[in-house]
């Protein structure tokens, strides 16, 4: 293993520091022999949360259907007034909307969106790391032969001779500074 700060090639893949910069290298070592991630990081992204897209959305259902049919029929077996049947059906509407449209925008998502954890690198081969199991293998090699290439036929030949190069503009500028001073 190469100290990736100063490039010094170390005694053994145990190392803990660089023995020319004192880079810790257990980190290092760490990350390569996990194929390219720490699996530290995929223990951070196990966590639920528990206000995501998905629960903000069910829970705006359950708005909904609560206050929307369940309380308005209680209301109205009730001999509620009208105007409160109306409240009751204008919130659970209005506020399910808000709520799953908030949701939706605000909430992050219920899937998990981990750095490159076990899982997802099997799904996605180029995502491996330095020492991953699966590389991507170069291109098959691509020959043109010779013969596909001809002389042009005579009288085709273009004459290069006529392309002069074109001055750069310092030059162009030092030839009029030369003139103006004779």
């Amino acid at each position: 293993m190469h100290c990736p700060n100063c490039g010094q090639q170390q005694v053994s893949n145990e190392t803990k520091f660089c023995s020319k910069c004192g880079l810790p290298l257990g980190l290092i070592a760490q990350v390569l022999s996990h194929g390219g991630f720490l699996p530290q990081l995929a223990e951070l992204n196990k966590k639920k949360s528990v206000f995501t897209k998905k629960s903000g959305v069910v829970f705006g259902a359950f708005w909904f259907i609560f206050f929307t049919m369940l309380l308005t029929s209680i209301l109205g077996i009730a001999n509620a007034p009208d105007e409160a049947v109306g409240i009751s059906a204008v919130i659970g509407f209005f506020g399910a909307l808000m709520i799953i449209i908030g949701s939706l925008v605000f909430l992050r998502s219920s899937r998990e969106s981990a750095i490159y954890p076990h899982e997802q690198m099997a799904a996605h081969p180029s995502a491996h790391g330095i020492h991953g199991s699966q590389q991507r293998a170069l291109p098959p090699q691509q020959t043109v032969p010779t013969s596909a290439y001809t002389a042009p036929q005579a009288g085709r030949w273009r004459d290069t001779h006529d392309l002069q190069p074109i001055p750069a503009v310092t030059e162009e500028t030092t030839r009029l500074l030369d003139n103006e001073r004779r």
